[in-house]
């Protein structure tokens, strides 16, 4: 599908690379390498992905400098730090066992001189990103792109579904287990922005309503009044779910695909976006990937991977 881009793989188990290129071939060159050892040159990769393997390193302050070697000036690394199924255990215990390697990717990364993006299922995910930022001495605002308010506290919730609930947490309402677990304070609200936010509970609106939380469309995002570093969360539900319909909370009558990609090219070309938060999509609830290839655009251009539009 990407016949002009040269695809390598690595890995340290000769068993996996043997079967990587017994179903890929000559299509991708697999490699047998340690991580903290990359066996490549410096600067030869425009994008370095990574997978679920971030946790499993000796050091990985010496992982990410080996990937930050191997990178062109301008080069991306993406990495998914949590699985892309459900977290059936969602106590402190386990969510903090998820959120820490998170947060320490992300200040690693940071401190590498990298761009940390996070792709995760849950929004919760973006909690430990910020508290990664903040760890490496970054003061960030955040941007909240989402089709929910994801302002909810048990109070306010009727389902009391957690993933409704992060935004709220993170400017110190509600409980703050999950923000105490990766050693996160509360960001002042002055400083969030939420995009969008359409589908919102009759409490959570009385909440946001209530509070000192920025508002603006997604068309906004070219304008805003943002000064110094920035978060970016994005959850992709944020799209029209007549464009793009595979997600487990599907919201009508959001910004099209197009304008989504046009306003985060935008966002990207005149902030200083130090980390990038995403809640993905879930592919089996649309067959057909016109889901997943709205998302890709969007991504792209909110990376400054691609245009917008």
């Amino acid at each position: 599908q990407l016949p002009d881009v040269q695809l390598y793989g690595l890995d340290l188990s000769p068993g996996v690379a043997g079967r990587a290129y017994e179903e890929h071939g000559d299509r991708v060159r697999v490699l047998v390498g340690d991580m903290e050892r990359l066996p490549f040159s410096d600067g030869v990769f425009d994008v370095v992905a990574t997978c679920w393997t971030l946790y499993f390193m000796r050091d990985v302050d010496v992982a990410l400098a080996e990937i930050k070697r191997c990178l062109k000036r301008n080069g991306r690394l993406i990495a998914a730090t949590n699985a892309p199924d459900g977290i059936a255990d969602r106590s402190p215990g386990a969510m903090a066992r998820l959120h820490r390697p998170i947060a320490g990717f992300v200040e690693a990364a940071l401190r590498a001189g990298a761009r940390p993006v996070a792709l995760a299922g849950d929004c919760c995910a973006a909690v430990p990103v910020l508290a990664g930022l903040r760890a490496a001495g970054v003061e960030p605002a955040l941007v909240w792109i989402d089709a929910h308010g994801d302002f909810n506290t048990p109070e306010t919730s009727p389902s009391q579904f957690l993933g409704g609930m992060p935004l709220a947490m993170m400017v110190g309402r509600g409980p703050q287990w999950m923000c105490q677990a990766v050693g996160l304070a509360p960001l002042p609200e002055e400083r969030v922005w939420l995009i969008d936010g359409r589908d919102l509970d009759p409490l959570e609106r009385e909440a946001l309503d209530a509070s000192r939380v920025n508002r603006a469309e997604v068309a906004d995002l070219a304008t805003l009044a943002l000064a110094g570093p920035v978060h970016v969360h994005i959850d992709l539900d944020v799209l029209d779910a007549a464009e793009a319909p595979g997600f487990n909370y599907p919201v009508p009558g959001g910004p099209g695909v197009a304008e989504t990609a046009q306003a985060c090219a935008a966002l990207a070309a005149r902030a200083d976006i130090r980390a990038i938060s995403i809640s993905g999509w879930t592919q089996a609830l649309d067959p057909s990937g016109a889901t997943g290839e709205a998302c890709r655009r969007v991504l792209r251009a909110l990376t400054g991977e691609g245009p917008g539009g």
